[in-house]
Parts: C-alpha cells; sequence; structure tokens
C-alpha cells in the first residue's frame, strides 16, 4: 500500500482515545497512520514502556477516570478504542457462557434506561467479585458518558473500534444491537451508530507473521455512513500445507510460493502470507541477531496432550505470540551458533508482533506486556478501515521507532502519572494494587501535548 496523510480519513483530525492500552499496539498503528492517540493503561510496566516509547499515556484506572476524570480528558477526542480484558467465562458456546452474556445484555439495557451510574455498579458487582465483567463494558460506558459531558458538550465519539479474542464475539455482538438502536443522551434524545458485521480476522491474513485471532467491532456515527471491516491482503495460512507461500528469498523453489490469485471486485490479488524470516531478518544487524535456519517449538501443548508442543520453522508464520512466548524454545539444527539463544528473545517476540525491531520495551514481565499487546500492522487495517484511510505504507512497522529521550520520559510521566519530578506515581496511579488480568488497563488523561512523529517519513510529514 501506498502512503497516505490522515487527512484522507474522513475525519479531518482524527484523535484515538485507547482504553486498556497496553504497552502501545493500537497506538503505534494509530502514529504511524499519521493519527493522533492517547493511551489509558492501569499496569505500571506497560506505561513504563510506553513512556519510553514516546507514547502519551494516564497510568489511572479506566473506571475511576470514567467516574471522576472524563471532563479532563481533552476534548478533541472523536475516536474510541480498546480491547477490553476478556472475560473469565465463555460467551459461545456452555450454557454457563450463555447464562453470564444474559445476565450482562440485561445490564446493558440498564445502560440504556439510563438507570444510573451506582445502580449500574451494584448490578455488575452481583456477577461476582472478577471486575473483568464489568470492564468489558467500559467502552458502551464512555460511548454514553461522552454524550453528557460538558467539555464536549455533548460531542459523541465519532468512530468506534474495539478487539479482543474470538470468545467475545457475542458479546460484540450485542454491542452493535444498542449502538444502531440508539445510545442515550440528554433530553432524550438518541445517538445512532452504524456497525460493520462483527466478525474474527485472522492476523495473517493482514501481513502479520503470526497465526493469531481477534473479533472485531468496527461503528460509526450513522451521519458518517456504513464502515467495513479491512480486506484481507494476503492468504490465509494453511497448516496442512504449511510451505505454502514459502519465505520471499533466493531459497524459495518453484511450487513452493503460493500463487497470487484475483479476488472479487477487483480487488489487489491477496500476497502469500508472510513467514516469520521476513522480519526477523531485522534483528540480524543487531548484536543479539539470529541466523537461520531454526524453528520454534511452543510453549503449550497440541490436541489437549500438553507433552505435544506445536513446531514451526522460521519459513512459517509464528505460532500465536503469548505472554509466556519468552518460554517457546528455540532449536537449530545442527547446532545453534554460538550467539543464538535457545529462547525466543523480547525483542523477536516483539518483531513477530510487528512492532519495530529497535521498540524500546521497558519495565517488568516484558513477555506479558509483548503477548497481551495489538499487533501494529493488524492494528493499522483496522484503523485504516474505521477512519476510511485508503492507503497507507505497511513497511513502517518495520522501521526503527524515534525512542524518547531521558527527558521526554520525564515529561511524560509528570503528565501521565501526575508526579511534579517525573520519577514516580502520583496520589492517583495504581500502585501496589494488580488487577485480576494483564490486560485490565487504565485511562489517559495527558492533555494536550502533540504527539511526536515516530519515524523519519513521518517527521518529514509533519514537517510539510
Amino acid at each position: 500500500m501506498t502512503s497516505s496523510d490522515a487527512s484522507a480519513s474522513f475525519l479531518a483530525k482524527p484523535y484515538v482515545l485507547d482504553l486498556f492500552a497496553g504497552p502501545g499496539g493500537l497506538d503505534v498503528a494509530a502514529h504511524l497512520l499519521g493519527v493522533r492517540s492517547l493511551g489509558i493503561e492501569w499496569d505500571k510496566d506497560a506505561c513504563e514502556t510506553r513512556y519510553a516509547a514516546g507514547l502519551e499515556t494516564l497510568h489511572a484506572d479506566v473506571s475511576q477516570v470514567r467516574r471522576e476524570r472524563f471532563q479532563d480528558l481533552p476534548k478533541e477526542l472523536n475516536v474510541l478504542a480498546g480491547g477490553p480484558p476478556c472475560q473469565t467465562y465463555s460467551v459461545a458456546g456452555n450454557g454457563a457462557g450463555r447464562e453470564a452474556l444474559a445476565k450482562v445484555e440485561e445490564v446493558i439495557h440498564a445502560l440504556l434506561d439510563r438507570v444510573s451510574d451506582e445502580e449500574i455498579d451494584r448490578r455488575l458487582a452481583e456477577l461476582g467479585d472478577d471486575n473483568r465483567t464489568a470492564l468489558v463494558l467500559e467502552p458502551l460506558r464512555y460511548a454514553i458518558k461522552a454524550l453528557y459531558c460538558r467539555n464536549r458538550e455533548g460531542r459523541p465519539f465519532d468512530v468506534i473500534v474495539l478487539e479482543q479474542v474470538p470468545q467475545v464475539k457475542a458479546l460484540w455482538q450485542a454491542y452493535k444491537k444498542v449502538l444502531e438502536a440508539g445510545l442515550p443522551g440528554p433530553d432524550g434524545m438518541e445517538v445512532k451508530y452504524q456497525v460493520a458485521e462483527i466478525a474474527t480476522l485472522r492476523t495473517e491474513e493482514y501481513g502479520v507473521p503470526q497465526t493469531r485471532r481477534r473479533t472485531i467491532l468496527v461503528a460509526r456515527l450513522a451521519a458518517h455512513g456504513s464502515p467495513r471491516l479491512p480486506r484481507p491482503t494476503h492468504h490465509a495460512y494453511n497448516p496442512h500445507n504449511p510451505i505454502q507461500g514459502g519465505p520471499q528469498d533466493e531459497k524459495a523453489v518453484a511450487g513452493e510460493k503460493q500463487i497470487a490469485l484475483p479476488v472479487a471486485g477487483g480487488e489487489p490479488p491477496l500476497r502469500p502470507w508472510v513467514p516469520m524470516w521476513d522480519v526477523l531478518r531485522a534483528t540480524e544487524r543487531m548484536p543479539e541477531g539470529r541466523k537461520t535456519p531454526f524453528e520454534i517449538k511452543s510453549n503449550y501443548g497440541t490436541g489437549g496432550d500438553p507433552e505435544k508442543r506445536g513446531i514451526r520453522t522460521y519459513r512459517q508464520p509464528s505460532f500465536t505470540v503469548t505472554g509466556k512466548a519468552s518460554r517457546n524454545v528455540v532449536q537449530t539444527p545442527g547446532g545453534r551458533a554460538p550467539h543464538d539463544p535457545d529462547r525466543m528473545t523480547i525483542r523477536e517476540a516483539g518483531i513477530l508482533q510487528t512492532f519495530p525491531p529497535n521498540y524500546p520495551w521497558d519495565g517488568g514481565d516484558q513477555s506479558q506486556q509483548v503477548g497481551n499487546a495489538v499487533p501494529p500492522l493488524f492494528g493499522m487495517h483496522v484503523l485504516a478501515a474505521a477512519l476510511g484511510i485508503p492507503h497507507f505504507q505497511e513497511e513502517k512497522v518495520l522501521a526503527d521507532w524515534e525512542v524518547a529521550s531521558v527527558e521526554d520520559r520525564i515529561t511524560l510521566r509528570k503528565s501521565g502519572c501526575d508526579d511534579p519530578d517525573g520519577k514516580g506515581c502520583g496520589p492517583d496511579c495504581p500502585k501496589k494494587i494488580r488487577p485480576t488480568s494483564k490486560r485490565q488497563a487504565s485511562a489517559s488523561t495527558s492533555a494536550a501535548a502533540t504527539s511526536r512523529p515516530r519515524t523519519g517519513a513521518s517527521a518529514k510529514r509533519s514537517a510539510k
């Protein structure tokens, strides 16, 4: 895809509020598209990575910000995004899951009936002591809160983008119903959205060198027209034909590459899926750079047998990168080179997630940070479709990231943690209390700081 400024979007100045922002996957995607973002994150470790990456962040609790600090958020925010923690129950299949979903839908309808926040919180508390159930409704509560915020003059979010594991599909369907029926605003008004078909997408079909599935909700205010999900750009990976679409280098032999076939409607032909080595070769120039050939043994069992670990080679996409990615064993036929680590490194896991090769992972539990993140390249496709951005440069994710200086990190921490010295957390930051889930994050109220360009290309564009 070719580059395009964010002005190509139907919104003149998109500005993303990223709930449950993690270490920055969706924010990286936004910045590479030329779109401003403000992240909200609970986990202190993830915030340290965000500060190191120069990302605007509020280290706080999502629910607390909605209740007490919503009016302090920049009024220019017009895109609501995020991936709330997946519930401890399944909303598909078994009876317990269906029962839990029915209870959550009752709370959703109570929101639409203008039941007080206190009553909503009470009903959510009755669903159990795991507050991830409550957090999954926060995006909807934010969308409603915007309609009553004096600072915003009641202006709704123009776009809503949500992502999570496939098990939340039934819940996103419930979101779709209420967004299309209309959110309750002041004076009896209803604010209606148009919502694209809820679908589970495969990240390798968008150029990510990893098999990972995410269920996506994309909504726009009805006045903006119907949104769509991003169209696949690559073929899906077929584990029964694992060499199809092999490496894009001189070692590929005739018959191994996937044939690009035209798709309906005159769309560009689908490209081969991307193998691990096409992105991991970026580490060759780094001290810990890995050489080929190699294969990765998954940390997880297959077919319900923990002893049977799947294996993929450098010529295939990676397994899903999880919070335990650093436990994946890297095997080298004939013995590994002296410099090759026998476990997947944090840098490699980040690259397989399509973070820039030099992304500044910081803080503790970095493996969990990487595994919880949205793959930035996938995020670029989803945000571009939601905002109507027709073209962008996919290869930007392989360019070096502009890491924040020490001074910039202090400034970001002062704003994000409300700490006058920029050395630690302020009084409103979550400290020793840890969320039930690593994905449980927070809201960002770092006021009107201008987002910095992240790469040389974006810096040149900003200078124009």
